[in-house]
Order: C-alpha cells, then sequence, then structure tokens
C-alpha cells in the first residue's frame, strides 16, 4: 500500500464546532430546527442586502485569482497597500498558507496550548515539531507574556501562532503584550490570528504593527458577517511576506460569489455595528442567567466565553435532545466545559429555558 510522508500519517485532524448532520439524523432531529449556540458568527446573519451576491455573480467566468476589487476595499479602509494584504477562503486556508510557505521539517513551533487546533495540524503538515505552552485555569487561561517570551529564548522557534482574542478561551492580548513579542524576537514569524475581533470590547488597532516585518494578521470575514457557507477571510503581512504567501496560494482560491458577498458587506457599515449592539446584550443576558444558575461564564473579551459545566459531552447531549447545540471543549482538552456564543435574545431565552428544563444546571453544580 502506498504510504504518505510519516508526519501525515501520524496527523490527527482538527475537531470543530457546528452542526453534524449525521448526527443529527441519527436522533432524528432536523438540521434545519437546532439553534446552534456552538459556533462563533454573526447570529444577525449576512447584510439584507447580500443576496446581491447570489443574483450578480457570474460563476461561468474563472474567479480574479488576486480578488482586487476586495483587496482594494480593504487596503482603503485599513489604510495599507494592495501589497500588504491577501485573500484567502476562509482565515483557516491562511493558517496552512502561512505554515507551507514558513515552515520545514525539523522547524519549531509555538503554541499555546489551549487554543484553535488548525495551527498545529497546519504545522504537523508541513512536518515542523510543536512546542506547547499550557495556560491555566487558575489564571482563566490567559496567557503568560514572560513565560512566551521564555519558551522563545530557549526553544528559538521558526514561528508562533497566538489567537487574539484566543480560541476558546474569549482572552485579548494587549498592544503592549504583542509588541513585546515582536520586538523581543525578530528571527520568528509571529502569526496573530484575529479572527473573532469584529465582536471584541476595548479593542486596538493593530495592522500598523505589520511595520516589524515578522507579523501576519489573519481575519476572517466568516464571523463577522455570517458567511461560514462561502469562506472567506484575508492576511495582513508586511509586502514581502505577502508575496510568498502569493506563490503557494492556490488559483482562483477564492470564489466569484465569496468575493462578490466580501465587497458587498464592506460597504454595509452601519449593519456590523447594529449587530454588535445587540450581541452585546445578548450576550449580558446569558452571562447574568447563567450565573444565576450556578454556571458563571469565564471572562472573556468577545463574544463567545466557556462555561464549566461538570461533564461536557452530557451536557452537550442533553441540549441537543431539545435540538440546541452548544460546542462541547472537549476536544481543545477541557473536559469540564462547554463554548457559547450568543445568537438572538428569543433564541438566548431558548437556550436558558432548556438548561433549566433538562436539570443539566443541577449535575454541573
Amino acid at each position: 500500500m502506498l504510504r504518505p510522508r510519516v508526519n501525515i500519517a501520524k496527523l490527527t485532524p482538527g475537531i470543530h464546532g457546528g452542526i453534524d448532520c449525521r448526527e443529527l439524523t441519527q436522533l432524528g432531529i432536523s438540521p434545519e430546527s437546532v439553534l446552534d449556540f456552538s459556533v462563533s458568527t454573526n447570529p444577525f446573519g449576512p447584510p439584507p442586502v447580500m443576496r446581491e451576491a447570489l443574483d450578480g455573480a457570474s460563476i461561468t467566468c474563472y474567479p480574479d485569482s488576486e480578488s482586487a476589487e476586495l483587496t482594494h476595499l480593504l487596503a482603503k479602509k485599513f489604510d495599507l497597500s494592495l501589497e500588504q494584504i491577501l485573500v484567502g477562503n476562509g482565515s483557516t486556508e491562511l493558517v496552512r498558507l502561512v505554515a507551507s510557505a514558513y515552515l520545514d521539517t525539523g522547524d519549531r513551533v509555538l503554541i499555546p496550548q489551549i487554543t484553535y487546533a488548525e495551527y498545529e495540524v497546519a504545522s504537523h503538515i508541513a512536518g515542523a515539531e510543536v512546542i506547547m505552552q499550557p495556560v491555566r485555569e487558575e489564571t482563566n487561561f490567559r496567557l503568560d507574556i514572560a513565560e512566551t517570551i521564555d519558551r522563545l529564548r530557549r526553544y528559538q522557534p521558526r514561528a508562533i501562532f497566538l489567537g487574539n482574542p484566543n480560541n476558546p478561551t474569549g482572552q485579548y492580548l494587549s498592544r503592549e503584550e504583542v509588541k513585546t513579542v515582536l520586538s523581543v524576537f525578530g528571527d520568528s514569524l509571529i502569526v496573530i490570528d484575529e479572527a473573532y475581533i469584529a465582536f471584541t470590547e476595548d479593542l486596538w488597532s493593530s495592522t500598523d504593527l505589520v511595520k516589524y516585518g515578522n507579523l501576519v494578521i489573519l481575519r476572517s470575514m466568516t464571523k463577522d458577517y455570517a458567511l461560514a457557507g462561502l469562506r472567506l477571510g484575508y492576511a495582513v503581512a508586511a509586502e514581502p511576506i505577502i508575496s510568498v504567501l502569493k506563490r503557494v496560494r492556490p488559483p482562483w482560491n477564492v470564489n466569484t460569489v465569496a468575493q462578490k458577498a466580501g465587497i458587498i458587506a464592506l460597504n454595509s457599515n452601519d449593519y456590523l455595528e447594529e449587530c454588535r449592539y445587540k450581541i452585546r446584550r445578548a450576550r449580558q443576558f446569558l452571562v447574568e442567567e447563567l450565573t444565576n444558575l450556578g454556571l458563571p461564564p469565564l471572562p472573556s473579551s468577545t463574544n463567545f466565553f466557556l462555561v464549566k459545566v461538570g461533564k461536557a459531552t452530557e451536557f452537550r447531549q442533553a441540549l441537543l435532545r431539545k435540538g440546541i447545540l452548544v460546542r462541547d471543549a472537549t476536544s481543545f482538552g477541557l473536559p469540564d466545559y462547554i463554548r457559547l456564543a450568543p445568537r438572538t435574545l428569543p433564541e438566548c431565552r431558548k437556550l436558558i429555558e432548556a438548561i433549566k428544563e433538562t436539570g443539566v444546571d443541577r449535575h454541573a453544580r
């Protein structure tokens, strides 16, 4: 039998949230009837004018490999040059492009744990050795930057991946903390994943930090504008890095409909702000109600948060039988926790009622 490379043979795919249609079929539940609190996307959907993306996009021709119009709008919005932006088929594709372009067999990569599984998967595909930096429950899983610097100096990694805000903890590094990492170890590639930045509190701008020359910022339009089915994201970095990433980018990697949707989304300036306000209200409702049930969420700077519930797999299953899906954090190495992201207020009320009805709140205590 033909065998893959050794590192691929040992590869374990990442586990993600979202609806598993096969699981729902086995339970006799219609996917359309499920309230999905397991994904951290905009619960209010795309801007109302988004239908234009479907009606006006031509699917008979190949898409623009450069996503030129969308790139131009992003450059204008963030005061960047066109050469500092690369549009991708979701931010996860960009994670893999960075790994394939900059990592080689035997390279070391520093990845704080717990975090998004695809950083490790992409590193292993490239043949790199992953160095972990644990985060601790007693600090609400906040990254210790002093310890990060120590590990950078000790292991001299080729790259470091930092979710900011981090998934699933919602912890958000300050500008000074990021600048410290950038300045202390200029020979490492620093990848800052800002996929959830749109709904983050006390936001600071990071795009000007690409001047350091060793920084890649990844962002997702999937989360902001509820475009998960289209896949859309972008990278911001110094021109030489973007030039390298373009060499490994697949041709036509962003489909025509996704490009059109991104353009319409960026031109819908007021819509995202309206959604932020409603999401904050729904989030506050969940925090207060869960706390009253004896399930206080951990502090988080963004729209999602961790909740310690005891046996997370059982908690998830109990709610799923009532048509409500939450994210079991066992795959992150946290079998006692779930991750929740708010939906609309009426839907959040249904979640709270379902928790009360199933008695899982009492089980968690």
